[in-house]
């Protein structure tokens, strides 16, 4: 069975995705944002990140994945048109952890590419490692060090994602 150690309390978690909402909205402020939510993993904190924002939003989701189990593959899987229309817009990608960047890094290119007015990025976590790609976020709720968490929507191999806290896995 896998063992999983809380690392951040669905508490906590509220709090901060709270004041990530607010200051969201502060930056943001009389503007309409395009809310863009990676699947699968930024499902969970993009729908409470959004009822914290208390300005206008224009909500779509874009399937990205480089991970296969507990590991990245360097290849990120992304499409080449989104099935939105991102002119002229302002771009706030929302993801669920940034570790390489690979994904983020593509994805604000391509949005730019589409022609966007700007993007801005959140992230739930940003796990310190190395990155591959040259991208920063805006928006940062957590930084954790180099281990392989669960929970918040975040998974592995699909399980674990419904859990209300961060939990570091350990497979048994």
């Amino acid at each position: 069975m896998d063992k999983i150690s809380l690392l951040i309390s669905e508490n906590d978690i509220k709090k901060r995705v709270a004041e990530l909402g607010a200051q969201i909205s502060q930056d943001f402020k009389g503007q309409t944002i395009t809310v863009v939510s990676v699947l699968k993993g930024a499902v969970v904190f993009t729908s409470d990140l959004i009822r914290s924002i208390d300005c206008p939003i224009d909500l779509n989701f874009i399937r990205a994945k480089s991970y296969i189990g507990m590991h990245s593959n360097n290849n990120v899987d992304t499409p080449d048109n989104p099935e939105f229309d991102v002119k002229g817009k302002n771009i706030l990608i929302v993801e669920d952890i940034i570790d390489t960047g690979n994904t983020l890094f593509k994805l604000k290119n391509l949005f730019y590419e589409k022609g966007c007015n700007d993007v801005k990025i959140a992230v739930f976590l940003d796990k310190d490692v190395k990155r591959n790609a040259d991208v920063s976020t805006d928006y940062t709720c957590f930084n954790i060090d180099d281990k392989f968490v669960v929970g918040y929507g975040l998974d592995y191999d699909e399980k674990y994602r419904q859990l209300p806290y961060l939990g570091v896995l350990t497979l048994e």
